[in-house]
């Protein structure tokens, strides 16, 4: 006797309806109407023969049954998607990668050469979708997150501690206020970072001006940008004066793009990068590849960059 399989599309319905427990918020994630996934699952419930979800005015729940049924499908899916990665990549691997946007532009890229000279067998693969990924669910191998390093159930390893100063092109440095202290700012056009984090210790120009004693400049002025590499190119076009984090200008800052301004005053910033896949990844050579990488580059010891007081005047 053949194995009764339900059909694929309810099962995959009744998976992500249960993981966020709204039909919803599945109907979102699949890009259809609430409508077609409760479809999908009463169609579903009617082949199994059994009910999966209590259906209640303001919220879905498992049933006994349901609950039981969801690890086996959603272990069931994760095979499968394995399986095809093994499938696609049998010729050459590849490694799918998430990361923030900036990240990718300003950090990986410059630097992305050595990687593939020294793992010419494996061609990295980089998504900057800002969504934030479920492994169970999306098709990556490994991620780069900013956060405090605590995620349940996967492997965390710092990446990238982050400091965020003020910098400007040199040209600023020369004109009719030099900046020499945090008060002459009052003279100059801030750029602002609207980036998406959630990080509240990443300090803006309110915080960093009112760490640093001034009181007369108005934080909230100049123009915002989004993602980061957007600002930092602003600061190079003599826009104004960034708060940037400092990764993303290292090679800005050691070829005079950018410069570096009152080195004296620090905020500490509680979030760092971090390398982050499903724990029963680690033995894949792929990410271990890139992960003995990536941490070969961080702990590279790199030339001082210039600051504001060594810039030409």
């Amino acid at each position: 006797m053949s194995r009764q399989i339900p059909p694929l599309n309810p099962l995959r319905a009744f998976e992500v309806a249960a993981r966020h427990l709204s039909f919803t918020r599945a109907a979102e994630e699949l890009f259809v109407t609430p409508s077609a996934v409760s479809h999908q699952v009463k169609t579903l419930e009617e082949n199994l023969g059994v009910q999966l979800f209590i259906r209640e005015a303001k919220a879905l729940v498992l049933t006994p049954s349901g609950t039981a049924y969801l690890p086996s499908v959603q272990l069931a899916f994760k095979q499968l998607a394995e399986a095809t990665q093994r499938l696609q990549s049998k010729d050459r691997p590849s490694l799918k990668i998430n990361m923030p946007p900036t990240f990718a532009v300003k950090w990986l890229i410059p630097r992305m050469d050595s990687f593939m000279r020294a793992h010419p067998d494996i061609d990295l693969k980089v998504s900057t979708s800002n969504h934030r990924i479920d492994f169970e669910r999306d098709d990556f191998d490994m991620a780069i997150r900013y956060g405090r390093g605590d995620y349940p159930g996967l492997h965390a390893e710092l990446c990238l501690p982050v400091e965020v100063i003020p910098v400007c092109a040199p040209s600023l440095l020369n004109g009719q206020h030099p900046l020499e202290t945090p008060a002459d700012l009052r003279h100059h056009t801030l750029l602002h970072d609207d980036s998406t984090y959630t990080d509240v210790s990443n300090p803006d120009w309110a915080m960093w001006l009112e760490h640093a004693g001034v009181t007369d400049v108005d934080a909230t002025r100049g123009p915002s940008f989004w993602p980061s590499h957007l600002v930092i190119n602003a600061a190079i076009s003599g826009l104004g004066v960034a708060l940037i984090k400092k990764n993303w200008i290292e090679q800005d800052l050691a070829e005079g793009r950018l410069v570096r301004l009152f080195e004296s005053i620090r905020l500490p910033v509680a979030f760092s990068y971090f390398v982050v896949f499903p724990a029963d990844r680690l033995d894949d050579r792929r990410i271990r590849c890139f992960t003995e990488w990536i941490r070969a580059e961080t702990a590279a010891t790199r030339q001082p960059a210039p600051t504001a007081a060594a810039a030409p005047v």
